[in-house]
């Protein structure tokens, strides 16, 4: 495991945090499951009848002694969640809706993190994203302040780490979004003790072009510092201006980064998602994530490609982001 994993399970495995897996019957997550209990890192809970989730185990040989099991049909809390489900729906719900939908186990499981019953939640090995993420922006929401969710890679060489946004969720962010990814983004860096200095991405650095794109990267820059007076933030940089020394010495020799960004925010998702992605092929860089930023309490979303050791250390991901709450 890398050192980041071992410094943030060293954060979590005292802290004794609850995570949901609502795909109990998939191997991956069972298996992960089963190495997070026994390792005593988390407590993981699992949805799913209580027998079927057994002999899935059995079939693979894991233990799920340390492993809590939860059965929506048969939950003795049930009926409380119902009411809270209705109650925060605000009429969009009926009891009759909740008690249908409430058998999803993406919403039964995200109802335990609102109800505080579970820390956070890991799903989407089987799952779509819009599955995963839009029972927590019904349910969970969004920080006070925060319009929108966003999702982050950790983008990890050696003792290298570097968080590129927005390359999971947002399409075509505006100047308040690219705002608020830049200042969120900040705060999950510090989690995995990066000293966050954010640079605003563009094809244009400090003016050297200007269009449409370029203004709304420089107007995101503002209302970035508006929010964090207090984050070292600047743009609009191409990335060589970002993240090399001698380049930003020429094209941006007043900037406060200097060429030492190591957060990266890209202008759209496009750029975002194959940026991250010719880092990971070509830079060899392992890409940790996504993982999902700007809500109440922590849900993330797996790969459906994803591997055992994907959810095993998004789990933990997602410990630490509670821990740190």
């Amino acid at each position: 495991m890398s050192n980041l994993f071992t410094e943030l399970t060293k954060k979590v495995s005292s802290a004794n945090k609850k995570i949901v897996f609502p795909e109990a019957l998939d191997e991956r997550v069972l298996t992960a499951a089963s190495k997070l209990s026994k390792e005593e890192i988390i407590q993981p809970i699992l949805i799913g009848d209580e027998n079927s989730v057994k002999e899935k185990a059995a079939e693979h040989d894991l233990d799920l002694s340390g492993c809590t099991i939860i059965n929506p049909k048969e939950y003795s809390g049930f009926e409380n969640m119902v009411a809270a489900f209705v109650e925060r729906r605000k009429g969009k719900a009926t009891e009759a809706d909740a008690r249908t939908i409430l058998q999803d186990e993406n919403y039964f499981g995200t109802m335990l993190v609102y109800l505080n019953e579970a820390d956070g939640l890991v799903s989407g090995a089987v799952h779509s994203t819009s599955d995963t993420v839009r029972p927590a922006l019904q349910l969970i929401k969004t920080k006070a302040g925060i319009k929108k969710t966003s999702g982050v890679f950790i983008m990890v060489r050696e003792e290298e780490k570097y968080v590129f946004a927005d390359c999971a969720i947002n399409i075509s962010p505006d100047a308040a979004d690219l705002a608020e990814i830049a200042v969120e983004s900040a705060v999950t860096a510090r989690l995995f003790d990066i000293d966050p200095r954010v640079a605003m991405l563009s094809f244009s650095t400090k003016g050297s072009a200007v269009s449409e794109e370029t203004e709304r990267v420089v107007a995101g820059l503002e209302l970035a510092k508006e929010k964090n007076p207090a984050l070292v933030i600047d743009g609009e940089f191409q990335f060589d201006a970002a993240f090399v020394p001698s380049v930003a010495e020429k094209k941006a020799p007043d900037s406060v980064l200097k060429g030492n960004a190591n957060v990266f925010v890209f202008p759209n998702l496009e750029a975002g998602n194959i940026g991250y992605k010719i880092a990971q092929r070509l830079g060899g860089f392992e890409a940790v994530g996504p993982i999902l930023q700007g809500l109440n309490k922590p849900v993330n979303d797996l790969s459906r490609g994803c591997s055992a050791e994907d959810v095993y250390k998004l789990a933990i991901i997602t410990a630490a982001q509670s821990a740190a709450e």
